[in-house]
């Protein structure tokens, strides 16, 4: 197969990396990972023009802490960090990244439709999504669980939701999963619009990915409190078009070798970690 070469000049030079498949030397981007300086991308492919023109857009959540949370500059979380590992392994520094809001309700449109490049949203792999877009990962693996009040012990597990409100997100598996317990969804576009119908009584609970809640709640200490135990698990993948096999590989790739040399392991840390246990990353699914 023909291959180009592409080369990206950078601030300083680094330590030597391996990527897969190639030989890259990198340099260190001022707020981000190590960025290739050069690599090989088979012509036309996803990697190559990226690479190229030097820039990606990726989508990203805009109201979830610890995973990807925008304040007054660029969004912050673990699923920002992983999204800055896939562009420096393309040769592409943080600076060079334009960051795109996506709600649960419109990842598979952007993905689609070209808006961004990728997605890394707390984005849970299923086959229903599968039918119209591809998945890299998982590189995580959450699950869903319940957020009351601090004070409310009336509900402790998610057969206590049956018959009632509980807030969740249009588009969600977990608003999916509400209604089939027998809970009433009552659904929002953002995890942050939930938080004052569940202060006023409008809805007993909030339901989403256990590290989502997490994030709330350790934003409004005091306030809230996670009960139970996780009742599914949400494998989080990385989603790209559908027929677009080699840029979902190249994605694995990058982050297996994350997994290696302990670029995954230091984002977490820098981020969720900062709440939550470190837990070893889920093998990839190559299908």
């Amino acid at each position: 197969m023909k291959h180009i070469r592409y080369a990206v000049l950078t601030v300083a030079v680094a330590a030597a990396l391996t990527l897969s498949g190639c030989t890259d030397s990198a340099t260190q981007s001022s707020d981000g990972p190590s960025v290739a300086k050069s690599a090989d991308f088979p012509a036309g492919s996803t990697m190559a023009k990226l690479h190229d023109a030097g820039e990606i857009t990726i989508g990203t959540k805009f109201d979830q802490p610890l995973f990807g949370l925008k304040g007054t500059g660029d969004p912050e979380g673990f699923d920002v960090e992983i999204g800055k590992l896939i562009a420096a392994k393309l040769g592409i520094p943080a600076s060079g990244i334009t960051w795109k809001e996506t709600v649960s309700a419109n990842r598979e449109p952007f993905i689609e439709n070209g808006t961004v490049d990728l997605v890394v949203a707390t984005y849970t792999i299923n086959d229903e999504r599968k039918k119209v877009i591809s998945f890299a990962g998982p590189y995580f693996m959450a699950g869903q669980s319940i957020l009351v009040k601090a004070d409310d012990d009336s509900i402790t597990s998610s057969d206590d939701l049956k018959g009632k409100p509980v807030c969740s997100v249009t588009g969600s598996t977990p608003a999916q999963k509400l209604a089939e317990i027998g809970a009433v969804p009552k659904l929002t576009d953002e995890y942050t619009n939930c938080l004052e119908p569940l202060r006023s009584g409008q809805v007993v609970a909030v339901s989403t990915d256990n590290v989502i809640l997490a994030g709330l709640s350790a934003q409004n200490e005091g306030e809230f409190k996670i009960v139970g135990k996780p009742f599914t698990q949400e494998p989080y993948g990385i989603g790209v078009k559908k027929d677009d096999a080699d840029f979902r590989n190249f994605i694995n790739d990058v982050l297996e070798d994350s997994y290696k040399d302990g670029s995954y392991k230091k984002a977490w840390q820098d981020t969720a970690g900062k709440e939550l246990p470190y837990v070893d990353p889920p093998a990839v699914d190559r299908y």
